[in-house]
């Protein structure tokens, strides 16, 4: 049996048939309540399973419910309320410490081996840098034998030159009055420094400014090694500090 139609109640037949807002409706018959618009599908508003036009449909409007004296000491009561509820709850939680993110077991086992990382890392570089100096490392054998025999030269000539006038008086008459100015090499690898630094670590070096930074070697990132003149101190400093002389 055909269905019948929503607003005339006549059969509908499916060329004319229309399903739409949980009825069935001839085309002819799908027009708006108000002015009787031919609508289809396509431009209905549906409003309590009828349809409208665009122009027609009605507005939902809110109606504002006055203030009564009930609903004034209702809200005032629940606001009292939060205000108990909240304060009974700051003083349970006060003095307490709480943490954004909590650190678990395996978060805190990452951080210590990023940490440990990081420490091996840079002792290692810093070892690295503070036996290299000038291409030759500290620990190498020739860098001993080069002190040890640079001291004994000077000392050698010293005592000729004293017993030759002790024991030889004829000789005396050769050795001139005015002291010998032996001229001192030109030390290399001097920078002077153009700031103030203040030591951050264990490893660096404090100095002011006009400081001579001597036997001074440059390390990767930035960084130099020496010793300030000043204070004899060995040890690291930025290399934007200082300028060579």
């Amino acid at each position: 049996m055909n269905p019948l139609c929503a607003r005339c109640n006549k059969p509908t037949y499916p060329m004319e048939k229309l399903s739409c807002l949980d009825s069935v409706w001839h085309k002819s018959c799908f027009s708006c309540e108000v002015c009787n618009l031919k609508l289809n599908l396509k431009n209905y508003k549906g409003f309590s399973k009828k349809p409208y036009c665009n122009s027609h449909y009605p507005k939902q409007s809110f109606t504002t419910v006055a203030d009564t004296p009930e609903n004034i000491r209702l809200r005032e009561q629940s606001k009292l309320q939060s205000q108990v509820k909240y304060k009974e709850q700051f003083e349970k939680e006060k003095g307490k410490c709480f943490n954004a993110i909590s650190e678990t077991p395996e978060m805190e086992r990452m951080k210590k081996v990023q940490e440990q990382i990081s420490n091996i890392k840079y002792h290692e570089d810093f070892e690295k840098s503070k036996k290299k100096l000038g291409g030759l490392s500290l620990d190498d054998p020739s860098m001993g034998s080069m002190q040890g025999s640079h001291q004994p030269r000077h000392g050698a000539g010293y005592g000729k030159v004293q017993d030759s006038g002790y024991y030889k008086g004829e000789q005396q008459h050769n050795i001139p009055t005015s002291p010998v100015r032996q001229q001192a090499s030109t030390p290399k690898n001097v920078f002077q420094a153009l700031y103030d630094y203040d030591a951050a670590d264990r490893d660096e070096v404090s100095f002011r400014v006009g400081d001579l930074i001597m036997e001074a070697t440059a390390i990767d990132q930035g960084w130099m090694y020496g010793t300030v003149q000043r204070t004899m101190q060995t040890g690291m400093l930025p290399a934007n500090y200082v300028e060579p002389v």
